[in-house]
């Protein structure tokens, strides 16, 4: 954490927007740079592979790899925000105990899911009606991806701590580097060796597994009171507890949320290789504003927790408002970029026609309803920073996984087209805002500190 000659925490006791800026900015690029790894595979596959490995890389397998790796970052912000309480508190026994808790986790965690997964790949891929013409290349993407998880899980743990005590930057620097990595080796495997999804897969874990060493390098190499000691790692029943409590409720946020976004890809699969193509390319580019949405939900958690931890509620109640506020503005802007260089931004990807038609259509019916998604992000992250987390997630259930589940479900079976399939989001979303708008508000007056 940045501090000043005096050693003053800044997230503590700075000017709320300039420091939610520069802890924001590290962290939006840092998402930005780890949305490029499979970003990449798309458009190299896309151009020089096909459609179908286009749809293989970047269409059910991806849901797939978002729905555990959100469950493992759900459960890995209830590390950091653990870490970020006893920062504040200065209580260093409980930080470093809390890191070590923390890794020991991530490698238990990571051997289960790269068995269950790999063993699971074809059955998941069926059940998501994945077209048979890219089931092979689905499969193959997959298992490796899955192969390659313990690496993906020690990153996203050590990143989420480092930003836990306020450093936002190293953790993008590592991302920068291996992301130029991965477009080397795309490059490599793909358009020189003509290793198809094969490559792209390769190059995924490799830059992976070096994104992870260095993040741990950084910890251990620490100089402060969060340091990690490869033998110390083991798990602290006391700490992990805590952990849990905050870390179990939010992952289980993050898969209602991928979760439905898995049901809707089966759903549109069903449209055909045209509309999976296309659906997986508007992914990418929806990224984009995920990218900036939970950079400001880790900023606004990182912020409340350390404050909630130094006892000082004003702190909490503006900082939430003023991260509302910036996040509002940043998103009205991602909506207008978005829907004006729709063709432009689309074309990145494919030369396809009917895909860009497609996924225009599909564009133009979300992205203006971006705008109401702050209240859900600030609101659930000021809350998670706090340690409150179950009744967030039951929002998120009802508001989101319950209602688009019905949506899609009712929705199709009067009229199955692919408008009404989309408009699940909107509809999901202004629900679920309306929800947490009501329960902060209630919240913050009750929390004593």
């Amino acid at each position: 954490m940045k501090q000043t000659n005096q050693n003053v925490n800044q997230i503590t006791e700075g000017v709320i927007w300039r420091q939610l800026l520069l802890f924001f900015f590290p962290i939006v690029f840092g998402t930005f740079f780890q949305q490029l790894y499979n970003t990449i595979d798309t458009v190299i596959v896309g151009h020089f592979v096909g459609k179908e490995a286009l749809a293989s890389v970047g269409g059910s397998s991806t849901q797939i790899i978002n729905l555990i790796v959100g469950f493992f970052t759900g459960l890995s912000s209830g590390a950091s925000v653990v870490v970020a309480q006893f920062f504040g508190a200065q209580d260093e026994r409980s930080v470093r105990q809390s890191l070590h808790t923390a890794y020991a986790f991530s490698i238990a965690g990571s051997i289960v899911i790269s068995v269950l997964g790999i063993i699971l790949a074809p059955s998941m891929l069926t059940w998501m009606h994945t077209p048979q013409e890219i089931m092979a290349d689905s499969i193959l993407y997959l298992r490796i991806y899955f192969a390659g998880i313990l690496f993906v899980f020690i990153y996203n743990m050590g990143s989420s701590i480092l930003r836990a005590i306020g450093d936002s930057k190293h953790p993008l620097y590592y991302l920068i580097f291996c992301c130029f990595m991965n477009i080397i080796l795309d490059t490599v495997f793909v358009v020189i060796f003509h290793m198809g999804v094969l490559g792209v897969a390769l190059a995924t874990l490799i830059s992976q597994a070096c994104s992870a060493a260095l993040v741990t390098h950084k910890l251990m190499k620490s100089e402060g009171i969060l340091k990690l000691f490869i033998r110390q790692i083991r798990l602290h029943s006391s700490v992990l507890k805590s952990q849990l409590r905050i870390g179990v409720p939010a992952g289980f946020q993050s898969v209602m949320y991928s979760i439905t976004n898995v049901i809707i890809q089966a759903a549109l699969n069903g449209f055909g290789t045209d509309t999976a193509a296309a659906w997986s390319v508007y992914g990418k580019l929806d990224a984009v504003f995920w990218m900036v949405s939970s950079a400001f939900g880790i900023s606004i958690t990182t912020f409340v927790g350390q404050n909630y931890g130094a006892r000082k509620m004003d702190r909490i109640r503006k900082s939430t408002r003023v991260c509302l506020g910036i996040d509002f503005i940043v998103s009205g802007i991602l909506v207008i970029f978005l829907i004006f260089a729709r063709v432009l931004l689309f074309r990145l990807f494919t030369n396809d026609a009917e895909v860009i038609r497609i996924g225009s259509e599909m564009l133009i019916l979300i992205t203006p309803w971006y705008i109401v998604f702050p209240f859900i992000e600030i609101l659930s992250g000021s809350l998670r920073g706090i340690g409150d987390v179950v009744i967030p997630m039951i929002l998120t259930m009802c508001g989101v996984c319950l209602l688009r589940v019905v949506w899609v479900i009712g929705a199709l079976k009067i009229r199955p087209t692919i408008p009404v399939i989309i408009f699940s989001y909107p509809i999901t979303w202004i629900s679920t805002a309306i929800l947490f708008i009501f329960y902060y508000l209630y919240k913050i007056k009750k929390v004593r500190i």
